[in-house]
């Protein structure tokens, strides 16, 4: 199975993801990196690890439409069949969300249903678990479609919210847990054991 990658930023959950491919705990091939960001992080990741990746955004389709269509057109080009997002700050479109329908994952750094949707993503998610006084909290990898964070729930992990947590301590031990989580998840999708709708 190829893998295709949306990522704005450092990419670590996408570094966990192909680490997990070169050591065949995933038996899929990274295939392409589309990246916002000319200055992302990940784009280094992607070339150390000998994946192509593009750079697309408004600068190269101003049109949101054109842009979505050209973000398709790149994952069909490569033969991606999974799509992979990794911290990717920007709205998925229709050309993509309909073309790759129930393939497009997404990991949140929250126990889903709590704390998703619209303005829920890094840090605000982790102060809003602190100022709700949540017992726990974790990562949860699931599909994604039209509606912010409300696709179908793949797999959990949760970590214990301790009593002298900040956000950026909080923060720490979920991105630990997606790092484990994530690879884990995409393992078992392409092997069949969690089946895709």
């Amino acid at each position: 199975m190829k893998l295709g990658f949306l990522a704005s930023h450092g990419g670590s959950n996408m570094q966990a993801i192909l680490d997990a491919c070169a050591s065949g705990q995933i038996a899929a091939t990274p295939a392409l990196l589309v990246c916002n960001n000319p200055g992302a992080t990940a784009i280094e990741r992607a070339q150390n690890a000998g994946m192509p990746s593009r750079v697309l955004n408004g600068k190269t389709h101003p049109e949101f439409a054109e842009l979505d269509q050209a973000i398709f057109q790149a994952l069909q080009q490569a033969g991606v069949e999974l799509v992979i997002l990794a911290g990717y700050m920007k709205k998925i479109g229709p050309a993509v969300l309909s073309g790759y329908r129930n393939r497009i994952l997404n990991i949140h750094p929250a126990l889903l249903p709590k704390f998703g949707g619209k303005g829920m993503y890094g840090m605000h998610v982790h102060r809003a678990v602190l100022e709700a006084r949540e017992s726990e909290s974790g990562a949860t990898v699931h599909l994604i479609d039209q509606v912010y964070d409300e696709g179908p729930i793949l797999q959990q992990a949760s970590v214990p919210v301790l009593a002298d947590d900040t956000p950026e301590t909080l923060q720490a031990r979920v991105l630990e847990q997606e790092h484990k989580l994530y690879p884990d998840t995409i393992a078992k999708v392409v092997t069949g054991e969690i089946p895709l709708p």
